[in-house]
């Protein structure tokens, strides 16, 4: 696997992603909450451009008119159908029984392991992956660079 520098970490001070071309792919690159995450730019059922989409989380409710929002910022939701796919994992959480795609982890020089997603718990809130997954590679930060692996 190669390892390409996208940027200074400085440079996502004013966005929450960047998207760039490596190695002839076009890749989404997140900060989210101080960790970065990279998935493939194109959304497995009709190849819209998935990571201009809107970021967004899970929201869960036991009554009417209560809302617990976790996760926010976590999910890219494609601007052409509204697909979702969870930047963590690539797993998508629209039409389970017919969506999916494949993720890779993620890591961070120094050690650091990215969290991965508690599927289970995504499950007990109702939802169930969906059977495309997203392409994701693995980021880390070198001498404050942030760098993808293709």
């Amino acid at each position: 696997m190669a390892r390409y520098v996208i940027a200074p970490i400085k440079d996502f001070e004013a966005t929450d992603r960047m998207i760039v071309t490596v190695a002839g792919r076009s890749i989404g690159v997140f900060r989210i909450k101080g960790e970065f995450f990279a998935v493939r730019n194109q959304c497995p059922h009709a190849g819209g451009p998935l990571c201009q989409g809107e970021l967004g989380g899970i929201v869960r409710s036991s009554l009417p008119g209560e809302f617990d929002y976790s996760r926010r910022g976590e999910f890219v939701r494609c601007p052409w159908h509204s697909w979702e796919f969870d930047l963590r994992t690539g797993q998508s959480w629209f039409d389970p029984d017919k969506v999916r795609v494949r993720s890779y982890e993620a890591a961070v020089l120094g050690g650091e392991d990215v969290l991965a997603c508690d599927v289970k718990e995504i499950e007990r809130e109702g939802r169930q992956p969906g059977p495309y997954t997203v392409e994701t590679y693995p980021i880390s930060i070198h001498d404050d660079y942030v760098v993808v692996d293709v």
